[in-house]
């Protein structure tokens, strides 16, 4: 389970932000007025990031504060259990308490009392994201949403990618991981498997890991490791933490998590959360896949 926030370097899981034009009061100058939204917009948004990024680096503070025994509670997640809609600090306390014979009781005073702090920072997380969504209901957008309509990253070798990576498959499956997540890890090799298998089905693997956010060299460096040491070839990006697809990843609650893009950038279907090294989850995953691949052959 990842700790909360992905554009924050230590752990990294968000909610989603969404960017949005806030309308400005009318004038006689249609133009002017347009612009003046534009930039009181673009101030408000700036503004909001700017709380929220306090917020998330508030709570990753705590996590490294205590990173040994928050390193011990994230082992023991059931990123099943995540409500992606609850307050995070919930999740927390239910996972301590289903496993407080496993702590000391200065372990569990600890956590109790990073949970609490972490409960009032959610709160103001929860009515920044509120008034955020309330200025996305007044903005014209159009009825597809997808996070990769305007895509772009870099892979570990510093090659640019943009949205014409989903165009050529397929289908591509989308895997969001981090550096210290066990189950992440250990699904690695049979994502690697996984790539090899579906390539001549004109499918791909991408992994995006979310500590390497904003060419974070460092989490590269380390994310390109790991990948070596479990022989995943496949393609891995690092992609800006304020983009689409970057808030997107920001709202994702368990991981692993593993989604499915079609050739036109859409999501289709639900993430899966957990690891493929599971084989009922590999299957799954490969039905869902063969979904996909049958769709864009009928639709060519």
């Amino acid at each position: 389970m990842k700790t909360k926030r992905t554009f924050i370097s230590i752990f990294t899981l968000c909610v989603a932000l969404l960017l949005t034009a806030c309308n400005g009061n009318k004038t006689s100058d249609t133009e002017n007025s347009q612009n003046t939204q534009t930039e009181s917009s673009t101030d408000s948004s700036d503004g909001s990031n700017t709380k929220l990024d306090d917020l998330y680096q508030q709570e990753n503070q705590l996590f490294a504060d205590h990173k040994d025994v928050w390193d011990k509670a994230f082992g023991m997640m059931n990123k099943s259990a995540a409500d992606p809609n609850g307050n995070y600090a919930d999740y927390l306390a239910d996972t301590v308490e289903s496993n407080k014979d496993s702590f000391t009781d200065d372990e569990l005073k600890i956590l109790t009392d990073d949970i609490e702090t972490i409960r009032k920072i959610e709160e103001q997380i929860a009515e920044l994201e509120k008034k955020n969504a309330a200025s996305d209901s007044q903005k014209n957008t159009s009825d597809d949403a997808s996070p990769f309509k305007n895509f772009s990253g870099k892979d570990y070798d510093g090659n640019s990618v943009d949205e014409s990576l989903f165009s050529k498959n397929a289908v591509t499956v989308v895997n969001f991981w981090f550096t210290g997540c066990k189950p992440c890890v250990a699904e690695l090799s049979k994502l690697n498997e996984l790539n090899d298998a579906i390539k001549a089905m004109g499918g791909e693997v991408i992994g995006i890991n979310t500590e390497t956010f904003d060419e974070n060299k460092s989490a590269i460096k380390e994310a390109a490791s790991i990948l070596e040491s479990q022989g995943a070839k496949y393609r891995n990006l690092s992609i800006d933490s304020t983009s689409d697809a970057g808030k997107y990843a920001s709202g994702i609650m368990a991981f692993p998590t593993t989604i499915l893009v079609d050739r036109n950038g859409n999501i289709v279907g639900d993430p899966m959360l957990g690891g493929i090294d599971n084989q009922d989850n590999y299957d799954t995953l490969m039905k869902q896949i063969q979904s996909v691949i049958d769709a864009d052959n009928t639709n060519k």
